[in-house]
């Protein structure tokens, strides 16, 4: 086997390491998450993780290699702080757990991303085409994930900061009427 294909049997092998990890790794966030959309788009994600998977599987066949996941420690890292985001997230109110829970996914994705599109790249550059459509599959799955992602974030920031806000102005508004009072 030549380097660049050697090269691209290690990416798909990390990217099958990582992936069968987050197969794992998703239910707990579905889980952990309160805002009913966040935990539905958690489980699809979990459902379209598992074609990645299958496509991967299926890019070893068209290589002619036998599907191995070689383990992939940057994956690993990112779920062992998704699991700590979900553990802190018990102590912060939902729209806070929820935000953070947003933002260790979309660490995951952009990895993703950068597996996916670097993998691609690859096959296509050494002739790889049914490969490289295969990835290219899945890359624009993660990126259209990050992108939601990113959308379900938007109204949660803004009901959190009109919590704060509200909050505040609980706070600090009996002082105003003292000040207008004695005016």
């Amino acid at each position: 086997m030549n380097q660049l294909k050697e090269l691209l049997v290690e990416d798909l092998q990390d990217l099958l390491h990582a992936e069968t990890q987050l197969v794992q790794a998703l239910p707990k966030m579905a889980e952990a998450a309160q805002y009913p959309k966040l935990k539905e788009t958690f489980q699809k994600h979990l459902k379209q993780t598992e074609v990645h998977v299958m496509r991967l599987n299926k890019a070893f066949e068209l290589l002619g290699e036998k599907a191995h996941a070689k383990p992939c420690k940057g994956m690993k890292g990112l779920i062992e702080e998704g699991q700590e985001t979900i553990e802190d997230g018990k102590e912060h109110d939902g729209h806070a757990s929820d935000l953070a829970l947003i933002a260790a996914a979309q660490k995951v994705e952009h990895y993703e991303i950068s597996g996916y599109g670097s993998a691609r790249c690859l096959a296509r550059q050494i002739g790889e085409r049914e490969v490289a459509t295969l990835l290219s599959h899945t890359l624009g799955e993660e990126e259209s994930a990050d992108y939601l992602l990113t959308e379900l974030g938007k109204p949660l920031m803004q009901e959190a900061l009109e919590n704060e806000n509200g909050s505040e102005q609980h706070t600090t508004q009996p002082a105003a009427k003292t000040k207008a009072h004695k005016a």
